[in-house]
C-alpha cells in the first residue's frame, strides 16, 4: 500500500496537483531536536531550477502538524505537509483518455476504474518524493553516526553530465542516469536472512521511488563475470573490515561493518517534447501525442537526495529492530 517499515514506519499521501503532499512518521523516538529549518538543506537539493530540471517551482515549506513540541519530537506520530502552490492542471485536461507512454496513466486508470487523479500523475507523481525526503531528514538524525551520501555518476550513459543534459535539451528528449549511494559507519549485524535482508528492504524502498528501474550492491552485475578468487572480500580485521568491498558491505543479508555501497538506475523522464503515438482508451484509436507542461529533461539530477532519504529510513527501521 502506501506504508513502509515496521518499527520506524512511514505513510505517504497526496497528489501532484491536489492540496498538497505529505508523510506520517510513526515510531520516531522522543527527544530528537526538530524544527522546520532542519529540512532546508535536503529539500533544496531536491528542488528544480537547475539546467535540465522542470520549470515548476514550489516553495516546499514543511508544515509540522503533529509529533513535535518545543522543537523536539514527542514520540507521537509525526505528520508533515507540503502545500501545492504552483499547479497548472490545464496541461493535463486533454490526457484523461490518452495515457502517456512510460507513465502510470494507463495502469492507474485500469486499477482504479478511472477514479484516479490524473493531473500531473496524481498520487504516482515524483512530487511525492518530497515527502520521502522529509522523512529522510528525521531518519538521518536517528541513525547518527552513520553517514549517507548519494551522487549522480553518469547521465544518459555519459560521464560528462552537463554535456549529456545539453544534448537532451537540444533534442527535445530526456535522459536517465546512475546514482551511487554509500553509507559509512554502519555497524555489523543489521538485517535478517532472506526476506528482511538489507538488500531486500533497500530494494523495496528504492523501487518505491518513481523512475528507479534497477539496483546493484557492491560489484553488482559485474560480479557475474568475476571469479570467486577475485570477488571474495578478504577479512583483515576482527571488526569485519575487508581488503575489498565487492559485496557492498553485506553478507547473508546482514551488514558486515564495511561501507554499504549500491547503485540505482534511473530511467529517462517519460514526458518529452517530441511527438509520440499512443492509444486513446475512449475511442480505441491511435493518436499523435504532444505533451505540454513542465517536465525534467533529466530527473536523475534530483534523485540522489531521495535515495539518501530512502536508505536512511531503511536503516532507522533496522536499528529499531536491532534494539
Amino acid at each position: 500500500m502506501n506504508s513502509f517499515g515496521r518499527h520506524f514506519r512511514v505513510t505517504i499521501f497526496g497528489e501532484s496537483h491536489g492540496y498538497g503532499v505529505g508523510i506520517v512518521v510513526d515510531g520516531c523516538p522522543p527527544g530528537i531536536p526538530l524544527e522546520e529549518k532542519d529540512f532546508e538543506a535536503d529539500l533544496s537539493r531536491r528542488k528544480s531550477g537547475s539546467k535540465g530540471t522542470t520549470p515548476r517551482k514550489e516553495p516546499d515549506l514543511p508544515q509540522i502538524l503533529s509529533g513535535v513540541y518545543n522543537n523536539h519530537t514527542t514520540g507521537a506520530p509525526l505528520t508533515i505537509l507540503f502545500a501545492n502552490t504552483n499547479t497548472r492542471s490545464r496541461d493535463y485536461e486533454a490526457l484523461k483518455h490518452i495515457p502517456r507512454p512510460g507513465h502510470a496513466d494507463f495502469t492507474a486508470s485500469k486499477k482504479y476504474g478511472g477514479f484516479h487523479d490524473p493531473r500531473g500523475g496524481g498520487h504516482f507523481s515524483g512530487r511525492l518524493t518530497l515527502a520521502i525526503t522529509a522523512a529522510g531528514v528525521i531518519a538521518k538524525k536517528i541513525i547518527v553516526p552513520i553517514q549517507i551520501e548519494a551522487t549522480l555518476q553518469e547521465a544518459g550513459g555519459n560521464l560528462n553530465i552537463s554535456e549529456a543534459i545539453d544534448q537532451a535539451i537540444e533534442a527535445k528528449d530526456s535522459i536517465g542516469g546512475v546514482v551511487q549511494c554509500r553509507a559509512t559507519g554502519v555497524p555489523t549485524s543489521l538485517g535478517e536472512p532472506f526476506f528482511d535482508s538489507v538488500e531486500s528492504l533497500t530494494s523495496h524502498m528504492m523501487f518505491s521511488i518513481p523512475a528507479i528501474k534497477g539496483i546493484e550492491f557492491g560489484s553488482g552485475f559485474q560480479a557475474a563475470s568475476m571469479k570467486g578468487s577475485m570477488n571474495n572480500d578478504r577479512i583483515i580485521s576482527i571488526t569485519g573490515k575487508t581488503a575489498t568491498n565487492h559485496d557492498g558491505g553485506i553478507n547473508g543479508g546482514i551488514t558486515n561493518g564495511n561501507d554499504i555501497v549500491f547503485r540505482v538506475a534511473v530511467k529517462p523522464t517519460p514526458s518529452i517534447s517530441s511527438p509520440q503515438e499512443t492509444i486513446n482508451i475512449k475511442t480505441n484509436q491511435m493518436e499523435r501525442l504532444i505533451i505540454d507542461g513542465r517536465h525534467d529533461a533529466c530527473i536523475a539530477l534530483r534523485i540522489p537526495v531521495v535515495v539518501e532519504a530512502g536508505f536512511a529510513i531503511v536503516l532507522a527501521d533496522l536499528l529499531h529492530l536491532q534494539k
